[in-house]
């Protein structure tokens, strides 16, 4: 069977916007209120993605290290502001955190991949740097969201049973190891359900991409697989960073939470 790739056109493009507009119908007829919400979503997707496809064109033209690594790192900073934007309690570094715990997992687990797995030359390759950090970073984001706001909801709601612990003689890492433990594990929820049902339920997004470019199945696969374990790693390590930075913050070495230095979103400032 031969295999083409189908370019489509912007009035094919257009024609899809049928099924968001099956949303914003849902929205209306049940009162939901996600109308809007819908409307400028799909406004912001594709403005981002008609502006990543020039700049990525830019790119690939140019293949110049430091354009990759400045994208890759304008990409790092708004995916640690966006993981620390879905959490409704916060500290004061806590965006500092982030950034740390998203640009050291996702660098170093994706120069890995360039470097030693798939031995991309030149490394900065943008055909295959920024869609793999892209990956990376969409998943490693998650992870964080998820850890760091299980930690600070549970440091708020077991304020009491931690102290506790701390006043009878417990150490700090004792009193916090049950609440870190689930916390990573939250982390990593995500991922583990979508290496659970993959390729029996679900075609993944790098998967179903190259096959729909035209690439053989199984090298399709072996890509894949390659992905979701860079994903795995990098959601584990940031997840993990972030964590063990929040704990640090919030349990200080005299033994004391500090949980007077978290403060909810909605009102910022008021301790909990």
């Amino acid at each position: 069977m031969t295999s083409h790739y189908l370019n489509l056109s912007l009035w094919q493009v257009g024609g899809a916007t049928a099924l968001i507009l099956t949303n914003m119908a849902i929205s209306v007829a049940l009162r939901l209120g996600l109308a809007r919400t819908l409307l400028i979503a799909s406004v912001r997707m594709i403005v981002q993605l008609l502006l990543i496809g020039v700049i990525l064109q830019y790119l690939f033209a140019l293949e110049h290290p430091l354009a990759v690594t400045g994208v890759g790192l304008v990409m790092v900073l708004l995916a640690s502001f966006a993981a620390v934007n879905r959490t409704q309690r916060r500290f004061r570094d806590i965006y500092w955190h982030s950034f740390i715990a998203v640009f050291s997992a996702s660098f170093v687990v994706t120069g890995l991949a360039l470097l030693g797995i798939l031995q991309v030359k030149p490394w900065f390759n943008p055909q295959y740097a920024i869609p793999l950090l892209g990956m990376v970073l969409g998943n490693v984001l998650t992870g964080i969201s998820l850890g760091l706001d299980h930690f600070m909801e549970g440091v708020a709601r077991e304020r009491g049973l931690i102290e506790t612990q701390l006043a009878l003689g417990a150490t700090r890492w004792e009193a916090a190891h049950g609440l870190t433990s689930a916390s990573l594990r939250t982390g990593l929820i995500p991922t583990v359900n979508a290496m659970m049902v993959m390729g029996v339920v679900s075609l993944p997004g790098m998967m179903t991409g190259q096959i729909l470019a035209g690439a053989a199945p199984a090298a399709a696969v072996r890509y894949q697989i390659v992905i979701m374990f860079m994903i795995a790693a990098a959601t584990a390590l940031g997840t993990l960073m972030v964590v063990m930075l929040a704990y640090r913050t919030l349990f200080s070495p005299n033994l004391q939470l500090r949980s007077d230095r978290l403060y909810k979103r909605e009102k910022a400032g008021k301790s909990v």
